[in-house]
């Protein structure tokens, strides 16, 4: 039989997709109200052609039946409360944890329909921020030896001499060095391989910056690894902050005001040390759903399939 003719024939008779109940405002949203728990994740998550969805789900269901809890179009707070509050109120005021990343519009979102939730600002957002600060300041210095090579590759042409790029001890040019370094910037020094430690080395040598920023964003890793309680977090995150005013970095402002004005709910991850990751995990998911349907042309029956699954 055609491919096609099979999944029309799905569609419109072998399916309850016809009849469901939630297909003539599928577009818009979704809601499970049976599915709401104590402790939920929220997240965004696009289906196609960069649309987004707003993504609500129970940590409770672990990614399986029942995980799903509400789907709403766009990340717009007022649109995305308007449809939670159809939630039943009773339910929506037991819930008791939600974790998010650090959008005002979801924290807004959060508050004014779990009104008794505790906000918990998910952990990896926070040293993703990191990250990407050291990562720019590495980037930067990487655009500076590009253009130092330039340099001297134009001299060598005006001086008739062959241009040879000066070799450091590892064998990595200026530029080859700092490209490099990318991935063993993320990682703790106890993972780093032989050949990365001996570039981390050079590396730290010749950009001691890199070095402290480096030194900052696993310092924060250790603070999130090893502390307990809240009140002993708030102690490290304040020296920690102070750490960050003092190196000067201009990469890492951006992340000292975040963390400044999120302080309250990362901390209120050593509460239970709740993450986000049920929610990547679901996003994931989605993600690889979508990959089975070769992309989303028919949204309305995409999530038909997907509320069967995780609805």
């Amino acid at each position: 039989m055609n491919g096609k003719v099979l999944e029309h024939q799905y569609v419109f008779h072998l399916s309850d997709f016809q009849t469901w109940s939630q297909k003539f405002h599928a577009k818009d949203w979704i809601l499970f109200p049976e599915n709401l728990g104590t402790h939920l994740s929220i997240d965004e998550t696009s289906l196609s052609q960069g649309e987004l969805y707003t993504v609500l789900t129970n940590k409770a269901a672990k990614g399986k039946k029942g995980a799903l809890v509400a789907m709403i179009k766009g990340t717009d707070s007022e649109r995305v409360i308007d449809v939670l509050r159809k939630l039943p109120e009773g339910k929506r005021k037991k819930v008791k944890e939600v974790t998010l990343d650090m959008a005002a519009s979801m924290e807004r979102i959060v508050r004014r329909s779990f009104p008794k939730a505790l906000l918990v600002t998910d952990r990896f957002h926070v040293q993703q921020l990191v990250h990407e600060a050291v990562q720019e300041m590495r980037i930067a210095h990487r655009w500076e030896a590009i253009e130092q090579e330039n340099k001297e590759m134009e001299l060598s042409k005006e001086c008739g001499k062959p241009f040879i790029p000066n070799k450091l001890e590892n064998g990595d040019t200026e530029k080859q060095l700092l490209a490099r370094s990318r991935y063993l910037l993320f990682k703790a020094e106890d993972s780093w391989t032989p050949s990365q430690a001996h570039r981390a080395e050079i590396l730290f040598y010749r950009y001691p910056d890199l070095e402290k920023a480096y030194k900052l964003s696993r310092s924060l890793a250790r603070i999130y690894q090893t502390s307990k309680i809240k009140g002993v977090a708030f102690t490290k995150l304040a020296h920690w902050y102070n750490e960050v005013e003092q190196a000067g970095f201009k990469s890492f402002n951006t992340v000292s005001r975040t963390i400044q004005n999120h302080y309250e709910t990362i901390l209120n991850f050593f509460e239970n040390r709740s993450t986000n990751a049920s929610a990547e995990s679901f996003n994931a998911k989605i993600k690889a759903f979508r990959a089975q349907f070769r992309g989303v042309s028919n949204v309305e029956f995409f999530l038909f399939r997907l509320s069967n699954i995780y609805g």
